[in-house]
């Protein structure tokens, strides 16, 4: 089970320019680890939008956002062309990450049950450890919600 204060779980990742991302290798950063149902749907859009769009913002207080779903690179690379996205989006075909991070669950809709991603957040601190945690995140408003967090962090 993931605890506050613990070591955030360690992976490597391919991201949408095929480039291997390693959580450990960003050790000295903030991490704002955000895992998404699926590129270019409407919720994941506006949250992939709102992050970008505060990107600048996050780096001021020594953060870096990283996206993570179930698709490939290039529908990521797709997704991040498609609306000028600047944020990191990693790609976590077998789900591994997501198991890792208790973000692959099952979840119902209209009635019928099946696994997927639900909507989670990690803040992940210069030490690599875990100082936030949220599942079943609403989109819109979440960027600017977990800005707020990060410029608590000491």
């Amino acid at each position: 089970m993931l605890q506050l204060g613990a070591p955030a779980p360690d992976f490597s990742l391919f991201d949408a320019d095929m480039e291997l991302f390693k959580l450990s290798g960003v050790r000295g950063k903030n991490v704002v680890l955000y895992f998404y149902p699926k590129d270019d749907t409407p919720g994941c859009t506006v949250e992939a939008i709102e992050f970008s769009d505060h990107e600048e913002d996050f780096a001021r207080y020594n953060t870096l956002i990283v996206g993570v779903s179930k698709d490939d690179c290039l529908s990521h690379a797709t997704f991040r062309d498609k609306h000028g996205l600047a944020i990191t989006l990693l790609a976590d075909e077998d789900r591994k990450v997501c198991e890792k991070y208790k973000v692959w669950q099952e979840k119902e809709k209209d009635g019928i049950k099946k696994m997927g991603v639900v909507r989670s957040t990690f803040i992940i601190d210069a030490k690599g450890l875990l100082r936030h945690m949220q599942y079943g995140v609403t989109a819109k408003g979440h960027a600017l919600e977990i800005l707020n967090i990060i410029k608590t962090l000491d």
